[in-house]
């Protein structure tokens, strides 16, 4: 049965993808296609670790990208905590009203049982939104980081009601993980010495699955909040990027494996899939919820409406807090299968939705800037940028190389864009002109002020589909001026020289070539200077 396994979620992903769905819609239509096959979650026990093996290492790799500081921000910790409060006290009533008017499945169920069920329903998926997030490229733009900090706090709360749902305190040991920041310098030294191959992606298997899952778990812990917890402490490395790379392909197969596991949970009846489809329309009201929430905390209603939209599904975790819940008896049995279906319509209605969301808010635009308050938040106003000449969008090696360059053969003003705030102040108290922002991110370019003067815009942007999105933003300003672009494979050459770009630089052969033009004129250097000494002791 296992190649028809591969075969049918292949099929239902490509099916999927065709239609311009995430395939992750397609996983979880094969896991119902294969269940009417006679295929449940109890005869694959190997698939249920896989998918576990999944959800720990999507939360390692969030640790990776994550700054521990983001989660200490009123918009996150207050954002998700009014947001659960709020969502419980609306979606309590509206559950206690689909059974008076004659829903059988919530007609007898207590307070307390529809308030357990408003708990899970709260939740927003993890795994959908930093995939969609990533298939964007905006996991590093505003809205996306407030998102992803919203959902870890949800994710704590359902690690807390998990640990208390067990009915046992953790181990005394546990208080021991408290030490684990001074086994940091060990830890990096390690990180340091492991290279840039397979024993890169084994060290990240370690530390997420060892250290991370298992040592949490040995204490009576929730393993996924100890990958979590392994992830951020090893973010601040300067390989973390490229080891969240290495992990990445890991990390989606086993995903694949976890939306499998919720289609094979079973078929629902007519009356469970109504009843679902009922509870997919309270997601526009978590949606409204969190816009009016983000707003109260100054952002923009862009940016708040983006990160709605982005949170606006069930989630993973409230398909776990079901489990558990149906398991101690706290709720029927049935409802595992009506909230896995309803966490799969939210799915397919959450994915077009993200893809309508600007046109959206074009729509309503004017109604949803008056929820906004004002001063705006810091990170959420108009970048200021003068009247450079000179545009560099990423300011690593290499864009901070162009820029000495620039500054040393030209005149006129040179700025910088960079994402990373700390880079940002680097490069400030070298003296050079560089502002915080993410290129890649379409709030970016919403919030930029014009600059009439500019004439040339460098793309020195680490990854092909951010340098090709600045250039479809550039054009959409009328900008008229030149632009190049660094790129790293000959095919990213040739597509951004068909999107418009001027000129493109190769890093591979270009670095081949310099290293060439370095060596040969050392060399002639060094015989030129044995040439003339000989001559001195001729003469």
């Amino acid at each position: 049965m296992e190649p028809a396994i591969l075969v049918i979620t292949l099929a239902c992903g490509m099916l999927v993808n065709r239609i311009n769905l995430p395939p992750l819609i397609g996983y979880l239509a094969a896991g119902f296609v294969l269940y009417t096959l006679g295929v449940d979650n109890d005869s694959l026990p190997m698939l249920n670790e896989l998918a576990n093996l999944g959800v720990t290492l999507l939360l390692f790799a969030i640790g990776l990208k994550l700054d521990i500081r983001s989660l200490f921000k009123a918009e996150v910790w207050a954002g998700s905590s009014l947001h659960l409060m709020l969502s419980m006290v609306i979606f309590v009533p509206i559950l206690k009203l689909l059974g008076l008017v004659g829903l059988v499945q919530l007609t007898n169920l207590t307070v307390e049982q529809l308030t357990l069920l408003a708990f899970a329903l709260s939740f927003s998926s993890t795994v959908f939104a930093v995939k969609v997030l990533e298939d964007k490229g905006d996991m590093q733009s505003l809205y996306g980081r407030v998102a992803i900090g919203i959902l870890i706090m949800q994710d704590i709360f359902a690690v807390l009601f998990l640990t208390i749902s067990k009915g046992e305190f953790p181990s005394i040991w546990a208080l021991a993980l408290l030490l684990l920041p001074l086994a940091k310098p060990l830890i990096y030294r390690a990180f340091d010495k492991v290279g840039h191959g397979e024993l890169l992606v084994l060290f990240g298997l370690v530390m997420a699955l060892v250290v991370g899952a298992w040592l949490f778990e040995s204490v009576g812990l929730k393993p996924d909040l100890g990958a979590l917890i392994i992830g951020i402490l090893l973010a601040g490395h300067k390989k973390a990027s490229e080891l969240a790379k290495s992990l990445f392909y890991f990390k989606e197969l086993f995903l694949v494996a976890f939306f499998l596991t919720i289609g094979l949970n079973g078929l629902p009846s007519v009356t469970d899939i109504m009843l679902a489809v009922l509870l997919v329309t309270l997601i526009p009201l978590k949606i409204l919820l969190f816009v009016y929430i983000l707003t109260r905390f100054k952002l923009r209603s862009r940016t708040s409406m983006l990160g709605s939209f982005n949170l606006g599904n069930f989630s993973e975790f409230g398909l776990i807090v079901a489990a558990v819940a149906t398991s101690k008896g706290w709720l029927p049995s049935q409802w595992l299968v009506i909230i896995a279906v309803a966490l799969s319509f939210s799915f397919v209605l959450a994915a077009p939705l993200n893809a309508m969301v600007g046109n959206i808010y074009q729509k309503y635009q004017q109604k949803l800037v008056k929820l906004e308050k004002h001063p705006l938040h810091p990170e959420d106003r108009q970048i200021p940028v003068g009247n450079p000449r000179f545009l560099i969008l990423g300011m690593g090696r290499i864009g901070s190389g162009a820029y000495d360059e620039l500054k040393a053969r030209f005149d006129g003003e040179i700025l910088g864009i960079e994402h990373k705030q700390e880079l940002v102040d680097f490069h400030r108290e070298q003296g050079r002109n560089v502002v915080q922002g993410d290129a890649s991110d379409t709030d970016f370019w919403e919030k930029l002020d014009r600059a009439p003067g500019l004439e040339l815009v460098l793309l020195a942007m680490p990854y092909h589909a951010g340098n090709m999105f600045a250039v479809e933003q550039l054009k959409k300003l009328n900008y008229q001026g030149k632009i190049s672009a660094i790129v790293q494979y000959g095919d990213e050459g040739v597509a951004l020289r068909e999107s418009g770009v001027h000129s493109v630089y190769n890093l591979y052969e270009a670095a081949g070539a310099g290293f060439v033009e370095h060596v040969v004129c050392e060399l002639l250097a060094a015989e030129t200077v044995k040439e003339a000494d000989a001559k001195k002791a001729v003469s």
